[in-house]
């Protein structure tokens, strides 16, 4: 435990040398936004774990945008508003955000290594190389895709969540009217989805996220209904469900690769003209969209409950 406690010092350190350095410039306001994360951080870390523990699932969005809101009301009383405002309390919420997944993801990977017969001291030496490494890689990428494409302007990529959060504390940070309706408006739909049997957060980001990134997710659902209603027997309705879950993530994380992997190539000055006329592309695009749905539907079905 004590080297534990002794790594959590050295991480709080570096985030107040950040904070005041590279976010705030003061030293007392970022002793303030340096209480607030250690603060709340320490409280949603546990959450975060518990609800991954219990059922699977890390509400890191519900906390990070109540980090988002807190602390936007506390740089308010203490005088930081405006722009300078905003981002600092987009930091803080990425600070927190990245404690709570790496909390949600750290409570899985004991719970593997339990199964496997590791040991939680080897999973923790290995876990700070891990951070260290996907540090560097996650902002080597979002320098990459802001360099390339931006996440501002016309042609910029969707960052549909980022938006909401930044939408929410804009008008505390702004002196703007807050919609304090519509936030009422949204729990109670909330409180009643729930009741009806409904994932409140799946509907709730349809509305906002764009049909670009929506339409995927309906075909993905559909397939999903299909191949888990086909059976009478319910482990092989699950095993389906569970195998093609396994293929969707797949799919997605190739997907992400290869996004990044566009952005390398043109950022190294390459850049592919496709010469072939716009009915031809968006024709040989649906059907390998649709070979992909049937790929995905007939792999899933061929999946089989594992035995007791």
């Amino acid at each position: 435990m004590k080297h534990v406690v002794f790594y959590i010092v050295i991480a709080l350190v570096a985030v107040f040398a950040f904070f005041w350095a590279g976010v705030l410039h003061n030293f007392w306001q970022a002793l303030v936004a340096w209480v607030v994360v250690t603060v709340i951080a320490f409280l949603f870390t546990t959450v975060a774990a518990n609800a991954i523990a219990i059922v699977g699932t890390n509400p890191v969005s519900g906390m990070t945008l109540m980090t988002l809101i807190v602390a936007s009301a506390i740089f308010v009383a203490v005088g930081i508003s405006g722009t300078s405002g905003i981002v600092a309390s987009m930091v803080i919420g990425g600070v927190v955000c990245t404690a709570l997944s790496m909390a949600g993801g750290f409570v899985t990977d004991l719970k593997i290594g339990y199964w496997l017969g590791s040991t939680p001291r080897k999973q923790e030496s290995w876990k700070f190389v891990g951070t260290l490494v996907s540090a560097a890689t996650v902002g080597g990428v979002i320098l990459l895709l802001n360099d390339v494409y931006g996440f501002s302007g016309p042609n910029a990529l969707v960052a549909p969540q980022a938006n909401a959060m930044a939408k929410v504390i804009e008008p505390i940070m702004m002196g703007g009217e807050t919609p304090w309706m519509l936030y009422i408006a949204g729990a109670v739909l909330a409180v009643l989805l729930n009741w009806l049997g409904v994932p409140a957060l799946a509907f709730c980001l349809g509305m906002f996220i764009p049909m670009q990134l929506n339409a995927p997710l309906l075909v993905g659902g559909a397939i999903a209904w299909f191949v888990s209603t086909r059976s009478a027997d319910k482990a092989v309705n699950d095993a389906r469900r569970d195998r093609g879950t396994l293929i969707a993530s797949g799919l997605i994380a190739g997907g992400a690769l290869f996004g990044v992997f566009a952005a390398l190539t043109r950022f190294a000055g390459f850049e592919y003209v496709n010469t072939m006329p716009v009915a031809m592309t968006q024709g040989l695009g649906i059907a390998v969209y649709i070979a992909l749905i049937i790929y995905l539907a007939w792999q899933s079905m061929k999946a089989r409950p594992t035995a007791a």
